[in-house]
């Protein structure tokens, strides 16, 4: 044991750190001897290594803890808690020599390794030579190792380990290990002797010579240097907590000067709680320290472990650290450098994915449950091959000349320019929003290269922005880029609702204003800014911040009720010229004219049209949709009229709640004034397409088939339509439709018969469904004395915080809900503060462990936190989802099924599912699949089954109350119980893993309200462990 081995050293005069004999169990008298050596030391069990039952000990108030400790951790790993006190060296160099002796009394040293670089006590990287001792030093060294080894007629394989004082090149001896140890292969690879075959051989009587090979001491040299990094499975951002589970995934590095050690190191391998976390050793050769430590460095790059954690990472930044570089690090290089943790983690896209497609596989995606699946068969989407640079488009007018040449051009044109927004309203108004970007990027390169002649491509913005992260798992942001990026030609166009950006409400004018730099900036063109009650005021912060970024700003008027009706005066053709003349005025470029409801009729467009023209003088854009069958027409009437470009959807998206249909409207203006240039072919390639893709969303079809007259009575955006439908059927109320449609117009003309798009259309809808529900009419609403609650859409926008109508709300309405509270009647955005969007984004990244949060980030939580941050969560689990195949996205695969997903260019995933297993008794489910053509299995929950199986309660991370388990284990003390009182720092429990204990303290004084484990729990990561008092 090493207190024998003291008195040895000592009698053979080799230097020895002070030190104490064996402890006794008399507290008072272990301070007494630690107060005699002097602070700070180490606790060293007697009879084992590898950093087991060591404990610094910097004061007298850690004397009694971390012996309890050290003790308790020796007798685990070595059946005996036997140890001593020894004095710390504080700038310190492990250097050990390895000895080998036989049953004959000969003796070998075989030079000295280098173990400095050590954490708690165990080695990570050990090196052979020691790069930093002189010629003298290393004789020096290997003559006290000699000394010891003869002194007790050494046998077989040990290691002298001394401690080297870096300030005076002293050496003292610590201890003794005498067996093989890890690092063996160091002094293996530099002298060219096979240790563990020499043991045998000298246990079978052999002398040295014959045992190695090697005639006498002389004769062992040294040969260029090595290099051994432990690959072990241990956290180093979670203070390398041992992780344990089955190896998903194991590639290991090979190439010249390259060994490998390891045991259970292959892919399906299970690493279990009750080893060490050793999982292999690297060890690189090279003529020089320099070229062995590039060596070691394109190893680990080379690795590839998934399923549990590793330390590669860490021991990368290590090799590559200055401080390991000059040979300037002693043993506590590792606890103080901090940069060495700093690390990008590695992404494991491939595992998260596959962990992905197994979860959807066993269990289903929540969106497409109880709905209609796609056909069998269908053909998949394959997008028509173009090539080369494509022509020039109004993006480069844009570009160039800027956004006033823009409107200038288009004022110019004698035909109609047109809109393709099936990226973003048609299936927003079809398909609930749900179209992924891999289906839109697939086909923007062709409308780049045979439809350079359209005037933008609405694509972004609107109710895209929020399903991109909520239901899709796609950044919005990462979409605009890669549609920018694919048709270089072709101006973007977003809808933004002004100041409500592309949220519900309304934010602080920077936040607005940092949202519209940072679209523009990612790739925006043209902005069409709205606002949900057409208050020009409301609108003036966004068409501001547009105009600034030097982009497209179309300030855009939203058309309601019916200029040819006498009895809708409110909105008359004096209404809409005058709102023209204000959004002019306010800067715009282009005038929008948005007809969301699709109630614009062809007389009533000519009109229009006409009028606006003439009396605002700005150029047209028009917007409408075919809810009611005749937006065709309406389209052409426009064009008639003098509409500088209108939008509409490509044909197989068109229609019904969608806009127009492209092709038609290009057909019915061939060979007149207007006719627009697009080739028809192009479009039929192009609907063709999206036929094929629009079979992958047979889920999220609307319910409505045909046109419905019934639009010109409640007069519901065509994005609503179809998600008001869906709110009534999970309310049950989907056969009371008529009712629901006819309460929305009375709800309508209660309020003031108000302009109803996003958000103030969802107010209105919230109202009539709630009326329903609750069985009220408009009389028992507007009845001063009956009481209602309204919901809190309702008061939001009553009390202002959504704008002013034209006239203002009914006074009736208006106390009826609000009662007593004074409603704001000037621009919300002025009683908002302006938010510290550092702050934020400091605060977010802290959030997010770290991550660094740009721009485009910060602007996806400043608009919706929440869902945000769910997304984030998602995203860090199952990684670029967005690379696969909308099929498999929402079905899962079958078996044998094939399927490529591209994660970076030139970086594609070949995915085969080979089979889904059984479901175990923990309510696992193995699921097999190929990757690239290795085996890869991985394991998801059953959520049915595990959702019946008993579950330990788990800490909530943002609960101060609750301390969770760090890693899993057992339990292997604890110290507190229920009503206890604790203050910073107290220890609460230990646990151990892997014969390694950690204590866990108390953060703040608390006092206990319950302890959920007791000694010998077996936990698993996150378990609630211990609870305070709130």
């Amino acid at each position: 044991d090493k207190a024998s081995a003291r008195r040895v050293a000592i009698e053979a005069g080799v230097p020895v750190i002070p030190a104490t004999e064996v402890l006794g169990h008399d507290t008072d008298a272990i301070r007494a001897m630690a107060e005699e050596i002097g602070y700070p030391l180490m606790l060293k069990a007697s009879h084992g290594g590898g950093g087991r039952g060591m404990r610094p000990i910097h004061s007298a108030d850690e004397v009694e803890a971390k012996v309890r400790e050290g003790r308790r951790e020796a007798e685990a790993a070595f059946g005996n808690g036997e140890g001593y006190l020894e004095k710390m060296i504080t700038r310190a160099r492990h250097v050990e020599v390895q000895l080998l002796g036989d049953l004959h009394g000969n003796l070998y040293h075989l030079y000295e390794r280098d173990c400095t670089v050590q954490r708690r006590n165990q080695k990570v990287v050990e090196r052979a030579p020691a790069p930093y001792l002189s010629g003298e030093q290393r004789a020096e060294i290997c003559e006290l190792g000699l000394k010891i080894g003869r002194a007790v007629g050494y046998q077989n394989a040990g290691t002298v380990e001394f401690l080297m004082d870096m300030d005076t090149g002293a050496f003292f001896f610590i201890e003794v290990n005498p067996r093989i140890q890890v690092e063996h292969t160091v002094t293996e690879e530099v002298t060219g002797i096979d240790i563990v075959k020499a043991q045998i051989r000298i246990a079978e009587g052999a002398t040295l010579s014959d045992a190695t090979g090697t005639p006498s001491q002389g004769d062992v040299t040294l040969s260029g240097h090595a290099l051994q990094c432990r690959v072990t499975t241990e956290d180093p951002l979670n203070n390398f907590i041992p992780d344990y589970g089955r190896l998903t995934a194991y590639r290991s590095a090979t190439g010249m000067g390259i060994r490998l050690d390891g045991g259970t190191a292959y892919a399906g391998g299970v690493i279990t709680r009750y080893y060490d976390s050793l999982l292999v050793k690297v060890t690189a050769w090279a003529p020089t320290p320099e070229e062995a430590i590039a060596r070691m460095d394109r190893a680990l790059r080379e690795f590839r472990i998934r399923g549990v954690s590793t330390n590669i990472a860490f021991v990368e930044n290590l090799l590559k650290h200055p401080t390991f570089l000059d040979n300037t690090y002693t043993t506590t290089f590792i606890d103080t450098t901090e940069d060495l943790f700093q690390f990008r983690k590695r992404r494991d896209r491939a595992t998260k994915i596959l962990t992905y497609i197994a979860d959807i596989t066993v269990n289903g995606h929540p969106e497409t449950a109880g709905r209609p699946l796609p056909l069998t068969g269908a053909r998949t989407p394959v997008a028509p091959k173009v090539s080369g640079t494509p022509p020039r488009g109004v993006k480069q007018i844009l570009d160039e000349e800027g956004p006033q040449a823009v409107a200038d051009w288009m004022a110019a044109q004698k035909q109609l320019l047109l809109t393709d927004t099936t990226m973003r309203d048609a299936h927003q108004s079809l398909l609930a929003t749900r179209m992924r970007s891999i289906d839109m990027i697939r086909v923007a390169p062709v409308y780049a290269h045979r439809l350079p002649q359209l005037f933008s491509m609405e694509c972004w913005g609107g109710a895209t922005f929020d399903v991109a992260y909520r239901f899709l798992q796609e950044c919005p942001w990462q979409r605009l880029r890669d549609l920018r990026a694919a048709m270089p030609n072709l101006m973007t166009q977003m809808l933004l609702r002004a100041s409500n950006g592309v949220g519900y409400t309304n934010y602080p004018d920077n936040v607005v204003q940092f949202f519209v730099k940072q679209a523009a900036e990612t790739g925006v063109d043209v902005f069409r800014v709205f606002d949900s009650l057409n208050w020009v005021e409301n609108m003036r912060v966004a068409m501001d911040a547009v105009i600034e970024a030097e982009k497209v700003c179309e300030g855009t008027i939203c058309y309601t009720g019916d200029i040819l009706n006498p009895d809708r005066a409110k909105y008359d053709l004096k209404y809409y010229v005058t709102m023209g003349k204000a959004l002019r005025d306010a800067g715009a470029h282009v005038l929008g004219l948005k007809d969301m409801a699709g109630l614009l009729k062809p007389a009533s467009a000519r009109v229009l049209i006409k009028t606006l023209k003439e009396e605002v003088g700005m150029p047209i854009h028009f917007h409408t949709h075919d809810t009611g069958g005749i937006a065709g027409a309406t389209i052409l009437a426009a064009a008639e009229a003098g509409v500088d470009a209108a939008d509409a959807a490509m044909d197989a998206l068109s229609g019904n709640t969608s806009q127009p249909t492209l092709g038609s409207i290009v057909e019915a203006l061939r060979f007149t004034e207007r006719d627009t240039g697009l080739e028809m072919g192009a479009i039929r390639q192009i609907s063709d397409y999206w036929e094929s893709v629009r079979a992958q969303y047979a889920a999220f079809e609307s319910a409505q088939q045909a046109p419905s007259s019934e639009v010109y009575l409640h007069e519901m955006p065509g994005g609503q339509f179809t998600n008001l439908k869906a709110q009534a059927r999970s309310l049950g109320l989907e056969d009371r439709w008529p009712e629901i449609a006819r309460t929305y117009a009375d709800v309508n003309m209660m309020f003031g018969d108000i302009v109803k798009v996003t958000p103030s259309s969802k107010v209105v809808g919230d109202m009539a469904l709630m009326m329903i529900s609750q069985g009220l009419t408009r009389a028992d609403v507007e009845n001063l004395e009956k009481d209602v609650s309204f919901p809190d859409s309702v008061l939001d926008m009553m009390r202002g915080n959504l704008g002013q109508p034209p006239g203002g709300w009914p006074e009736g309405i208006l106390r009826k809900v609000l009662k007593d509270d004074k409603p704001i009647t000037d621009r919300p955005g002025k009683h908002l503060e302006p938010v510290d969007l550092e702050a934020v984004r400091a605060q977010l990244s802290a959030d997010l462990e770290g991550f660094k949060v740009d721009d485009e980030d910060l602007n996806g939580y400043l608009m919706y936190p929440k869902v945000y941050l769910d997304y984030m969560g998602r995203h860090r689990i199952y990684g670029p989802v967005r690379a696969l195949p909308t099929r498999t996205f929402f079905y899962g695969m079958e078996s044998g099924e094939e399927i490529s997903a591209e994660i970076d260019p030139g970086k594609t995933l070949e995915i085969r599912l080979i089979t889904v297993g059984e479901t175990a008794d923990d309510g696992d489910v193995k699921v097999f699949f190929e990757l690239n053509g290795q085996p890869r299995t991985i394991r998801v929950p059953n959520r049915e089954v595990k959702a019946k199986t008993a579950q330990r309660a788990k800490a909530d991370a943002g609960n101060p109350a609750h301390v969770g388990a760090p890693m899993p284990g057992s339990v292997a003390s604890v110290t507190v119980s229920a009503g206890a009182k604790v203050k910073p720092g107290d220890l609460l429990l230990t646990i151990e893993a892997m014969k390694m204990e950690t204590g866990l303290h108390a953060d703040r004084e608390a006092v206990v309200k319950a302890v959920h484990v007791a000694a010998g729990t077996q936990i698993e990561a996150k378990d609630l462990l211990v609870e305070f008092e709130a």
